[in-house]
């Protein structure tokens, strides 16, 4: 008896493993995303960072200061809080540049540690090549100091020499640089997330169907509704008073938590290259069009393709003689038509000017968006 128990045993654990392992590949099969993908949690945002400062050590390639008065001043201010009166000197230095810097201060940075920063010259500096950063307050848009850059300015900027009649040329811009853990953070955004009893889900792409089916997971996942969505863009989560670990344990279990994302369909046309952008539901009705040598007919025949489902086929024919006949099913999914198009040889300009006669005509079932 015990062996036969054992012998059933191990097969419904075979079954169980072979059941989990059908779900996961149907979840990949179906384009699922994870929680984590398509969403931010209202609140845990970057805050944008700005400075102004002065460059030093420069080869001569400095702001002139008779031209940029702001440069001058601040030079003889620095010299000054330095305990050094230049105000009484005729300054002709060209190795100073006025800069303007700005950095990126991530959620939940703490003090001490450190972000990169960006310098960009303020005024008529040549390069920045070879420069360093002297102490600068980066302040947030409330004014307040949140950090402070110094260091050696990086120049992506590479010289290159050409053929003689050419001259020399410069690949990149050598007036702007980047110092790589060049601030320090001196002040933190205040934001406790465990406080917090109601977070927000924000959803990247805002979408109806996607918004409720995130709730639907979130609920399915706890056992309670603690979720619901509010709008197409926002999905309200209340935290739950028995969840160990508050809101962090919460959404660390809840953002690996996969959905099936739905999207509008959409057509996005670049008449400048000449690029297509197409969703998968994107579907045309009954139509006819007549352009140049091609004719392009979507209608209702008795006589269908043998891989239709019902009465609807599309035919893409070219009248010039020996022209190819293509044959689409019922639905008429855009890229069926559009691989039928490229088949005959149909240039990207004639395929924008397609689709834009099948949206006037009403028969194109997505938003049409020309860049």
């Amino acid at each position: 008896m015990f062996f036969i128990i054992r012998f059933f045993m191990g097969w419904v654990l075979r079954i169980a493993l072979i059941a989990i392992i059908c779900v996961i590949f149907v979840q990949k099969a179906f384009g699922t995303s994870r929680i984590k993908d398509i969403t931010d949690i209202e609140g845990v945002r970057d805050n944008m960072l700005v400075g102004y400062g002065i460059v030093v050590g420069l080869n001569g390639t400095g702001d002139t200061l008779q031209d940029s008065v702001f440069t001058r001043e601040s030079l003889l201010g620095m010299l000054e809080r330095l305990g050094v009166n230049a105000r009484d000197n005729n300054l002709r230095t060209d190795n100073v540049a006025a800069v303007m810097t700005t950095s990126t201060l991530s959620p939940f940075a703490r003090q001490g540690s450190r972000i990169d920063v960006t310098v960009a010259a303020l005024g008529d500096a040549t390069s920045l090549q070879g420069g360093t950063l002297l102490v600068t307050p980066l302040v947030g848009a409330d004014g307040e100091v949140y950090a402070v850059a110094q260091g050696r300015v990086g120049i992506g900027a590479v010289s290159r020499q050409v053929a003689s009649r050419q001259g020399s040329g410069q690949r990149g811009v050598s007036t702007s640089g980047r110092i790589a853990d060049g601030a320090i953070v001196e002040k933190e955004v205040a934001f406790d997330l465990n406080a917090r009893q109601n977070l927000k889900l924000a959803l990247r792409t805002p979408d109806f169907t996607t918004a409720s089916r995130i709730a639907g997971a979130i609920n399915g996942f706890v056992g309670d509704e603690i979720a619901r969505a509010i709008d197409p863009g926002t999905v309200d989560l209340f935290i739950l008073s028995q969840e160990r670990g508050g809101a962090v344990s919460l959404i660390a279990d809840i953002e690996q938590l996969r959905v099936s994302t739905d999207q509008p369909a959409k057509v996005i046309i670049d008449e400048h290259s000449g690029v297509i952008v197409m969703g998968a539901d994107v579907a045309i009705e009954e139509v006819a069009i007549a352009h140049g040598n091609l004719t392009v007919r979507v209608s209702a025949d008795v006589e269908t393709s043998p891989f239709a489902g019902a009465d609807t086929q599309a035919v893409i024919q070219q009248t010039a003689e020996g022209g190819t006949v293509a044959l689409l099913p019922r639905s008429v999914p855009l890229r069926r038509l559009v691989e039928g198009l490229n088949r005959l040889g149909t240039s990207p300009r004639d395929l924008i000017e397609i689709l834009q006669a099948i949206k006037a005509s009403g028969a194109l079932k997505a938003e049409l968006v020309i860049l």
